[in-house]
């Protein structure tokens, strides 16, 4: 899929009219003719957004009237007949209060003279309204009314998954403003405007500790996102597949008491695995390299050897089994480029497209035989619809497949003809490095021009979502927003996308994207923020920055590609890296110094020192909210840590610029007839690159620190298991090109330092022994990632 998805909201009357509205309301709904499927004109913020309340989504309809009322620990929780003091909605109402507002309720059976939150459940009392899903009992099952006065807030829902949505948005109502905690008086009903509201968590390079998944789930279920497919790769102990399992593994007890977890908050966690294509963590292995559709490429299992599809069934049976309670299971066939070329004495594909028409059917074939076996496990199967499928091999799919893409006008309403439902799917990151670009930095303060200029993340998936034409032409079932783990950044980088992005699957169009994206931050993040959009704002064209502040040119560190979406290479073609060039070497005898880097480098030196000044904004504001925020600090840390790598990356570049001006300082001083000048300026360039290499390995470990508190370490052995480490043959994935977390670094190690180093050094030396210095006697290990003390140096 491309690393870059429709009802309209409602405008809500913003007068309460008295008995008769919600009567008005819901007639006004149906008649509505804003409730369309393209995009409305821009909307004005919401009168709850106004209002100072920040929900995430926004409710369908929420009717207030001016006054607002106190809300505190003298309130009783009342709860109805049916819900039990551990209903997950009870439990979530009372850690939130307690964690964001310090309000602890008193919990009674009867009602009593104290103000009362009553929680109730009665099946088919909450009525919903417009809905872009036609399977409206599964919509009702996750509405809920919530009427709002001084004296009593009652919460209604049709069912548990409902109340717990309720509960949540009354969570997020809550208000601080002078000293007390204030909410709304008047009535929301609210309802999704699809069943399924999922994101992609991308654990094939990484994996969470088990506790801090269960704050995942916990973090999306608040949102009202209602599954996670997770990506584990390697990162599941597979009973027939040992060779795959990778040192920090979980078993399948941790997966299904994480499986277990979901559930209790309403969030299916979905088992995910790709196949043919994106396999390499399975065909890197000698054991399956027998399987490959071309010998030399690790990417595509051969779709026409049944142990393929053996070798799939049998990993997607022990997802099944440690993952018992969930309805759907994810066959991503994901970029299936070469499906129906192959013609090896491995593979032969070619023929048996023909034999059946095309490659797509071919493709179509593969995907049938292992999503039959999953349906018979009762799993609805959920599938990537991508070329070389063409709108002729649809009507070979089977129809109880779920495609996770809407394809546009040729395929969309072809899909829904043969009764396969599909999914708007957008992203929350793409191709970014180390943060996705919810703003985007200016032309002019970039360094190389793009071709186009991208939209936003989270307006271009809201909008995605709320007015692509498949609202019209296909069967949409829900959304997924996917965080791609293909650049290595943090998971924590992704939750205003992952929030934002998927509240569009509840209640599209309106409010604007902006509105959400400030509703999200005063949600996550509690009270006591400062500056908070500012800090995204920051992190975004930092990120933007570090990528553009460098070169690219092609690998000779990795080896080159089999080949791209379009075309096979023949013969293969060479990755890409980010590379800078280094200030030149002096000249032996005279320290001649004839290429200004700094002179050569000046727009790229200008724009260093306007990021420099925003990035120690940045650390400030970090640093700020670190002392204040309510909730979510960790998020932060992780924060700080990227903005610790921009900041480095900055002072690498100045670092080589003054490395220039000691090497022109050095040739001045060699005219001038000063050896001893000249050998202080030279050693003031070798010291600068010492403390350039100080720096990045601080920063590093400073993010491994960080990093690590959540996640598993990235290591090449441990409970008895190794990693084996061989690169995709396609997909030139940044995490897998290290084992460790230096791919956060990996650029600067491949700067040919360490020559550069030496060339100087040498030059230094025997310039110092024509005057009679002091010889230098230290060296780099540029590559050496130790956190090491100021080197001594003889003189």
């Amino acid at each position: 899929m491309p690393k870059s998805a429709v009802s309209h909201r409602m405008i809500p009357p913003s007068v309460f009219l008295g008995p008769l509205l919600p009567f008005i309301v819901v007639w006004w709904l149906f008649q509505s003719p804003f409730y369309c499927c393209a995009a409305s004109a821009p909307q004005a913020d919401s009168e709850l957004f106004q209002r100072g309340y920040y929900v995430v989504p926004s409710p369908q309809q929420a009717i207030l009237r001016k006054a607002e009322f106190q809300f505190g620990s003298d309130w009783r929780l009342l709860l109805g007949a049916g819900i039990r003091s551990d209903n997950v909605a009870v439990e979530v109402l009372k850690d939130e209060l307690q964690v964001r507002c310090r309000v602890r309720l008193q919990e009674s059976s009867i009602s009593s003279a104290s103000p009362e939150l009553v929680l109730e459940i009665h099946p088919g009392t909450v009525v919903i309204g417009r809905a872009l899903d036609r399977e409206r009992a599964v919509l009702e099952r996750q509405a809920y009314r919530m009427e709002l006065t001084p004296r009593r807030i009652r919460i209604l829902a049709n069912h548990s998954t409902g109340l717990l949505y309720g509960v949540e948005t009354l969570i997020q109502l809550v208000k601080a403003e002078g000293g007390s905690f204030l909410l709304p008086e008047g009535e929301i009903i609210d309802w999704p405007d699809l069943q399924l509201r999922l994101i992609f968590w991308d654990d094939a390079h990484h994996v969470e500790r088990i506790e801090a998944f269960k704050r995942i789930i916990r973090q999306a279920a608040f949102f009202k996102i209602n599954a996670i497919a997770l990506k584990l790769e390697g990162h599941f102990q597979f009973k027939g597949v040992p060779a795959l399992v990778e040192p920090y593994a979980w078993t399948a007890k941790d997966l299904q008491e994480l499986t277990d977890y979901g559930l209790r908050y309403h969030l299916q966690l979905i088992p995910w695995l790709d196949g043919p294509g994106h396999v390499a963590f399975i065909l890197k292995h000698p054991e399956y390299a027998h399987l490959r559709a071309f010998p030399d490429s690790n990417y595509e299992l051969c779709t026409t050897n049944p142990a393929s599809t053996e070798l799939l069934v049998g990993m997607f049976n022990e997802l099944i089994d440690a993952n018992q309670g969930v309805d759907y299971i994810y066959f991503s066939t994901d970029e299936p480029y070469y499906v129906g070329l192959a013609d090896n004495p491995q593979c032969s594909e070619v023929a048996r497209a023909k034999e059946l028409g095309s490659n797509g059917r071919l493709l179509a074939d593969f995907i049938a035989r292992v999503a039959d076996p999953l349906r018979a496990r009762g799993r609805r199967v959920v599938f990537m619809g991508e070329y070389p499928l063409e709108p002729g091999d649809i009507e070979v799919l089977p129809s109880y497949l779920i495609s996770t893409v809407v394809n546009g006008p040729r395929f969309d309403p072809l899909y829904r003809a043969r009764g396969i439902r599909q999914m708007l799917h957008t992203s929350t990151q793409g191709e970014e490095e180390l943060f996705p670009s919810y703003f985007v930095l200016p032309q002019d303060r970039r360094l190389h021009q793009l071709e186009r200029q991208a939209l936003p993340r989270v307006q271009e998936g809201f909008e995605m979502i709320s007015t692509h034409s498949a609202r019209k032409q296909a069967d949409i079932l829900g959304t997924i927003t996917a965080g791609w783990g293909d650049a290595g950044l943090h998971p924590e980088t992704f939750w205003l996308g992952y929030a934002a992005i998927t509240a569009a699957g509840w209640r599209p169009t309106m409010p604007e994207p902006v509105e959400i994206m400030r509703s999200f931050l005063g949600s996550f993040y509690g009270f006591g923020t400062h500056q908070i959009e500012r800090i995204y704002e920051l992190m975004s064209h930092q990120a933007q920055f570090w990528a553009d502040s460098w070169e690219h040119t092609h690998s000779v560190a990795r080896k080159p590609l089999f080949g791209s979406s379009r075309r096979i290479f023949i013969p293969r073609e060479p990755a890409q890296d980010f590379t800078i060039d280094l200030p030149e070497t002096p000249a032996p005898d005279d320290l001649a110094y004839s290429y200004p880097w700094t002179w050569a480098n000046r727009k790229r030196l200008e724009l260093v020192a306007h990021f420099r000044k925003e990035n120690d904004e940045l650390v400030g504001l970090l640093d700020k909210n670190l002392e204040t925020v309510q909730l979510n600090r960790y998020n932060l840390e992780v924060f700080l840590s990227i903005a610790r790598i921009y900041g480095q990356n900055l002072e690498l570049l100045s670092g080589l610029s003054r490395v220039d001006e000691f090497l022109k300082a050095a040739w001045q001083a060699s005219r001038r007839g000063n050896g001893r000048a000249a050998v202080s300026s030279l050693d003031g360039a070798l010291d600068q690159v010492q403390s350039i290499r100080r720096q990045r390995n601080a920063v590093l470990q400073f993010a491994e620190r960080t990093w690590y508190m959540t996640w598993q370490p990235r290591v090449p052995s441990a409970n008895g298991r190794h990693f084996f480490h061989q690169l995709d043959d396609v997909k030139d994935h940044e995490p897998d090109r290290t084992v460790d977390l230096s791919y956060l670094v990996y650029r600067q190690l491949l700067l040919p330092f360490d020559e550069w180093f030496e060339r100087v050094h040498s030059v230094r030396n025997a310039y110092a022994d024509r005057h009679g210095l002091p010889r230098r006697r230290d060296s780099l290990d540029w590559n050496s990632l130790a956190a090491d003390q100021e080197p001594r140096k003889e003189r």
